[in-house]
């Protein structure tokens, strides 16, 4: 059993890495390459940075940084993670039991543009298969997404759903692995329907009746996590977190630009820096309380 998993390579997960690491709790760092970081040319107000490095040159420098003092980095993509007591950290190479979970993939900008999607958001229109599927047993759905983060909502879908579609919204697939549900690669051109989602129309002027659609584009946000765990979001969509980073699930953080405010890198590693203190605290305290937990802990290069 790991003791803390991070998911995130980023500013605030590297920053929670080094706190957890010194504090001897051997973290695990699960990234899957930077994000919003990427698209950062030169950081010129970041303390320290006199080379003006870029986004990219940033992140991996951090990393680097992390693996000397000895964090484990994992080159994976998370797709989702269970339970309460402890936690199982589900990823394209394998599941992970953990203590604690700190989420920093940073927030998820990618919203799609096509029209009816905001305006049926709650009327059929999800983000979040675990928390939905229920509602649509023997229905027909669908997930927006063209990758493993849709191919596992659509996995989760088909244990209630009377028929799962993925659409890939004219990309071409690039899954890690065959579907079971059937994929339709058409061009979306509508999201149709009233009070409920009724269908969804191509630019070939076909229409597929369905009854909910689930959005899961790119890869899984620390929002769209914490959504699926329970934990509780802000009004604008961010994890919720008190001043420790802690979300409303004892064991479960949040850090950097998914909890929203200042998207900065010195705000991301502050908030790292928290998160990895007080999780290292709840480790300790965990073990201590449960001391059969300790046969189970697991010591990696």
């Amino acid at each position: 059993m790991e003791n803390i998993v991070i998911v995130g390579g980023g500013p605030a997960g590297v920053s929670a890495a080094l706190y957890a690491v010194r504090a001897n709790k051997n973290p695990l760092v699960i990234e899957n390459g930077p994000r919003a970081l990427k698209h950062a040319e030169s950081i010129e107000n970041y303390y320290g940075n006199e080379e003006l490095l870029s986004g990219a040159e940033l992140y991996e420098k951090g990393i680097r940084q992390a693996k000397k003092l000895g964090v484990r980095f994992l080159k994976a993509e998370v797709l989702g993670i269970e339970g309460f007591d402890t936690f199982m950290v589900k990823t394209t190479k394998g599941d992970f039991e953990t203590i604690s979970v700190i989420l920093a993939t940073g927030s998820k900008r990618m919203t799609p543009k096509i029209p009816g999607i905001r305006e049926l958001e709650g009327k059929g229109v999800s983000y979040c298969a675990v928390c939905d599927a229920f509602f649509y047993r023997g229905k027909t759905t669908a997930v927006l997404g063209n990758g493993d983060f849709a191919l596992h909502e659509a996995e989760v879908l088909s244990n209630t759903a009377g028929k799962v579609l993925i659409l890939t919204d004219g990309a071409k697939e690039n899954f890690s692995r065959k579907p079971e549900a059937e994929v339709l690669t058409g061009k979306i051109a509508a999201i149709i329907g009233e009070e409920r989602v009724h269908a969804v129309r191509f630019e070939d002027g076909t229409e597929t009746a369905v009854d909910g659609l689930f959005v899961a584009m790119g890869n899984a946000g620390s929002g769209e996590i914490a959504r699926q765990m329970g934990a509780e979001l802000t009004e604008k969509g961010m994890v919720k977190v008190d001043e420790n980073m802690r979300t409303t699930i004892p064991g479960l953080y949040a850090a950097g630009d998914c909890t929203g405010g200042l998207l900065q890198v010195a705000k991301a590693v502050y908030e790292g820096c928290l998160a990895g203190i007080d999780a290292s605290k709840y480790v300790r305290d965990y073990r201590r309380e449960h001391p059969e937990a300790e046969a189970l802990e697991l010591r990696q290069d």
